[in-house]
């Protein structure tokens, strides 16, 4: 429902918002024009002041005004002709025109009105309505993507038009709603919709028969400063009875020119007050530095618009692609999908043909959607869940399980969930294992247990199938063949090799950067933008299924970097370590923005082994900034695979690198990772007191000895890896 509010309001009213966002952003720029390029009063002129060096360099003066800007005006009327002008209040002499800029009017009669009148302010209305739904809906849309409020400045992760989508919502959705709401309140103003509480003075005339004052002796004209001023109207020198009328933003004044009495004043009301606090707010005028950041915050709407736009067709293709989807009310058979990269939908397609030619009803949609009330004759369901990075949901499934915990009651219809992960990560199927015990916590039924595909395996898939035609009856074959992904061809261009003297052949690879459209700079995607830590998949030849590299390197590098060890039969490492430098291989990018020094100076551990340095070594190389960084690597012998050991000593010489520590498993004494962290015990609780981050990269066991080393560091503190990592301040990489 969430996702429906958000989206139809932003399809139908898409070119009014754009229009008037663009026209509001536009108009923002004039307020702070007016300030910059108008002259301003000091902050001891009086309006006294004023009056009489402006009176004296324009005979037939009728009225002094001052704008929010600060812009001085003036407006006289000699030799029956009217004129007007900018004043500078330092000499009283004209500055500028007064007149409007022909290009803000027509801005401003765009933006309010469209060019329609009172019809166009009822238009220009329904678009501020729009944006509010559009605004509130989005947020809330966004902390459900990101795993909810408190992770709101969360990093994004997922295909580039729902990235750019969530960076741009986060930085303007306070403008949006700020704007939004002011141009609502200043519509029902225009239409008589606020009380009107602005009182007038009461009537009151000269005392007759007496000689004007100079306006210097006029008590509250010579007191209140220029920059409490609104408007000053002189008496008419033919009228004897007529008086000044002072307006300032305390109120209106009506002051005898005889005797500088005030005759009369009146206060505005809370209403006119508050009108008058909305007008700041929505125009920037008096306010210019706000003005501009609303402005800003309003150029993001059209690329909102066309993300937005983008996602939703990305999903209609997603739908599309599923043939013959049967509605959502009617199909008994319901599947919801939860994937990152996409490659989890070629698993429902195949699912989904396999059931219809059984003659099922099934209906395919995103996880995100789910909500029992929407399938009300299902008799099923089948969740096809993937896991990011360390147990994570998928972009768009974060939230899912706390809306499952939520529900009053577990829906009727029986589940079944199929978990893809790779079982090289320590979470495998993490996430589809919460979403497991989340149903089980609710009492929802399940009609099959919980199964795992790993590594897209077609087996694994064709296994489960069986299961899942033997629990509805049906003769269901499942043969899939897996998605590849679009590749890149990546040239080698340098290898140094390490390891053979141990038999673990083990090699750093640099690629050159392929080159770059227009479009792919333009939107990040492909290998655009990257950072050390981001994962580099890599198609093997003879095979569809990636295996992923951690990177060593960052797109400012000018090059891509891998370490890999040559495994036994690995097809993919096979491949890898014995390229000769011009040839090339199937690649792709994955961003992996988790796994990354958290911004600021705080001090980062780094502790690694084997190839787990790579993403390290990138993380120091990149540091010009010299934030303090401390490695924790481990080896087998320090002449045969200490990789980076030129770089790590100049890394060091150049300050990128704080500390190094080494441990070789194959050298006396004895040492792993594991040891040197329990040696520097003291020095690491040091530096986790100071705000350190943990970073660790590499095997699995390795990775899973330094969190009980870690927590048994930590213990007397009453810390541990899982509270640092809830912290943001601990993180793995591990294979």
């Amino acid at each position: 429902m969430l996702r429906l509010t958000h989206r139809w309001p932003g399809l139908i009213a898409a070119l009014l918002v754009i229009v008037v966002s663009l026209s509001g952003a536009a108009l923002s720029v004039f307020p702070a024009l007016d300030h910059l390029s108008a002259p301003q009063a000091s902050a001891n002129l009086t309006v006294a002041a004023l009056t009489q060096q402006v009176a004296a360099n324009h005979p037939g003066l009728e009225q002094i005004r001052r704008t929010p800007s600060g812009q001085i005006e003036a407006y006289w009327f000699k030799a029956g002709a009217p004129g007007a002008a900018v004043i500078d209040p330092a000499t009283g002499k004209d500055a500028g025109s007064a007149d409007p800029s022909r290009v803000e009017l027509w801005l401003t009669d765009l933006h309010r009105s469209l060019f329609l009148g009172n019809a166009g302010r009822w238009i220009t209305a329904a678009g501020a309505v729009a944006m509010l739904v559009l605004t509130l809906s989005g947020a809330a849309l966004v902390a459900r993507r990101m795993g909810g409020w408190r992770r709101w400045f969360g990093p994004t992760r997922g295909p580039w038009p729902g990235r750019i989508h969530v960076e741009l919502a986060r930085f303007a959705v306070g403008g949006l709603v700020l704007s939004s709401l002011t141009a609502l309140w200043l519509t029902a103003l225009t239409f008589s919709m606020i009380p009107d509480d602005s009182a007038l003075p009461s009537f009151a005339s000269a005392t007759p028969g007496v000689t004007a004052l100079p306006v210097a002796q006029i008590p509250i004209l010579a007191s209140t400063k220029v920059s409490a001023l609104e408007k000053l109207s002189l008496p008419s020198p033919s009228d004897p009875t007529d008086v000044y009328t002072l307006k300032t933003d305390g109120g209106t004044a009506l002051v005898d020119p005889g005797t500088g009495k005030v005759l009369s004043s009146a206060t505005p009301g809370i209403w006119t007050r508050i009108s008058n606090i909305i007008m700041l707010l929505h125009t920037g005028r008096g306010a210019s530095v706000l003005g501009l950041i609303l402005g800003l915050m309003a150029l993001n709407v059209p690329t909102l618009a066309l993300t937005g736009v983008v996602q939703w067709l990305a999903q209609r293709g997603k739908a599309s692609r599923i043939k013959g989807n049967t509605a959502a009310g009617s199909a008994e058979t319901v599947v919801l999908v939860a994937s990152e990269g996409g490659t989890s939908w070629g698993f429902a397609r195949t699912l989904r043909d396999a059931l219809k030619a059984q003659r099922q009803g099934v209906h395919v949609a995103p996880l995100s959607q789910f909500d029992p009330k929407r399938y009300s004759h299902a008799k099923r369901f089948i969740i096809l869940a993937a896991t990011y990075g360390e147990g994570a949901p998928p972009s768009a499934a974060r939230g899912v399980i706390e809306r499952i915990r939520a529900l009053p009651a577990a829906p009727h219809a029986p589940l079944t969930i199929l978990g893809f992960g790779d079982r090289s990560f320590p979470q495998f199927c993490g996430f589809a294992q919460d979403l497991a015990r989340a149903a089980q916590d609710i009492g929802w039924p399940e009609f099959l247990p919980l199964a795992t595909v790993d590594r897209q395996s077609p087996q694994d898939f064709a296994r489960w199938g069986h299961d899942l035609g033997a629990a509805l009856g049906l003769p269901l074959e499942l043969s899939h063949l897996p998605e590849v992904p679009r590749t890149e061809a990546l040239r080698l261009i340098q290898r140094r090799d390490y390891g053979k003297a141990v038999g673990a052949p083990t090699a750093i690879l640099r690629f050159a950067l392929p080159p770059r459209s227009l479009w792919q700079r333009l939107t990040s995607q492909g290998f655009a933008r990257f950072e050390a830590g981001d994962l580099l998949g890599i198609v093997p030849q003879g095979s569809t299924v990636p295996r992923f590299y951690s990177l060593a390197s960052s797109r400012a590098d000018g090059f891509i970097e891998i370490c890999v060890r040559q495994h036994e039969g690995g097809l993919c490492s096979g491949q890898l370590t014995t390229m000769t430098s011009g040839e090339s291989v199937a690649a792709f990018l994955r961003r992996n923005p988790d796994f990354r020094p958290a911004p600021g100076r705080a001090p980062v551990i780094l502790i690694g082994a084997g190839t787990g340095i790579g993403p390290l070594a990138g993380f120091v190389r990149a540091n010009h900034k010299r934030r303090p960084m401390h490695l924790f690597f481990g080896a087998r012998t320090p002449t045969s695979d200490l990789l980076y050991d030129e770089e790590l000593l100049n890394w060091q010489s150049a300050g990128q690198l704080a500390t190094l520590t080494t441990a070789y498993s194959r050298q006396e004494p004895h040492h792993y990772v594991q040891d040197s962290l329990k040696i520097n015990a003291g020095r690491i609780l040091q530096l986790l007191t100071g705000g350190a981050q943990i970073m660790v990269c590499g095997g699995r066991e390795m990775a899973a000895g330094v969190r009980e080393t870690l927590a048994e560091m930590l213990s007397a503190s009453g810390q541990s890896p899982a509270t640092l990592k809830a912290e943001g301040r601990y993180a793995e990489d591990v294979y």
